[in-house]
């Protein structure tokens, strides 16, 4: 009877290791609340911003991979590529989706009027129709402005420091982009009170830099560059072409400066990702995007050397 006991003692216990097991099996495989990061361009040119969130998500106590999981994306400065992306963040059913320029909000907004979006980077919200106002954002979409078109005027009186000679100014911007096009109307009314001749050349894809380079030759002397996804992703190509055309260049973002442009004048975009990450963690803890204010950044100037 003795062994009978024991070998009944050695099954229940079995039984219940094997009946635990899967419990344990589940909480390891819970799902982490998950980030749907939808990059507007690639993760080298994005990677200072990038660090910034997610370092500011570990101060805040999450962790990637063990607290909360980040559905990394990147649209490599295709806009045709958000929509899509969008769409396939929805269908992760991420808890929240983070990204940053106009066109990429309005794909992620259109894709859902559900999950909260946080954008980091938006030029005119209010007037490009992201959010109903910035105290009261209303809807699932809130985040950081930078009032880009606001700003235009105090770019270019900066640039006529810096460029004494200014008298014909070329605007190259990606028309495609709904915040571009307000800003470029914004530089061609600040350009006529200076007295400025203007040439706008507009570009929707890499394959129209070049041919935008050809078309001011001899016409400019000095090139304004709304910054978004497609200059971003190809900053390096269009310095490039500039510095061959002697052409001074000026961008709202340090990075274009560190990628040979000549100035900025505009926030700092890492710090504008880590706030995105105190709007992120806010949302992950139970806030209501529509609740949380659109917070605005104060700007600075950089120069190369």
């Amino acid at each position: 009877m003795q062994f009978v006991h024991l070998k009944r003692r050695t099954f229940i216990t079995l039984l219940g290791g094997t009946a635990a097991w899967p419990i344990a099996a589940r909480a390891q495989q819970a799902k982490l609340p998950t980030i749907g990061f939808l990059g507007e361009s690639t993760p080298v040119a994005q990677s200072e911003r990038t660090a910034a969130f997610v370092q500011r998500l570990r101060e805040l106590g999450w962790t990637e991979g063990r607290t909360v999981a980040i559905e990394y994306r990147w649209a490599e400065g295709r806009s045709e590529r958000f929509a899509e992306i969008a769409t396939e963040l929805v269908r992760l059913k991420v808890d929240v989706i983070v990204t940053s320029s106009t066109p990429a909000v309005i794909a992620a907004k259109q894709a859902t009027s559900v999950i909260p979006i946080v954008f980091a980077i938006a030029a005119d919200p209010v007037g490009t129709g992201l959010v109903a106002s910035l105290a009261r954002p209303g809807g699932n979409v809130t985040g950081l402005s930078i009032q880009s078109t606001d700003l235009a005027a105090k770019r270019l009186a900066i640039l006529r420091e810096v460029v004494p000679h200014l008298r014909r100014l070329a605007i190259m911007a990606n028309v495609g982009n709904p915040a571009s096009a307000l800003e470029i109307g914004e530089v061609q009314a600040a350009a006529r009170a200076l007295g400025l001749e203007v040439a706008t050349l507009e570009i929707r894809r890499a394959e129209d830099i070049a041919p935008a380079f050809e078309a001011i030759e001899g016409r400019a002397d000095a090139l304004y560059i709304p910054t978004e996804p497609l200059v971003l992703t190809n900053r390096v190509r269009i310095n490039t072409m500039a510095l061959g055309a002697r052409l001074p260049t000026i961008y709202s973002g340090r990075e274009y400066v560190e990628s040979a442009g000549l100035m900025s004048y505009g926030p700092n975009r890492p710090d504008l990702f880590r706030r995105a990450g105190d709007i992120a963690d806010k949302i992950l803890r139970g806030a209501k995007p529509g609740d949380i204010p659109v917070e605005q950044r104060p700007n600075s100037i950089s120069s190369s050397t």
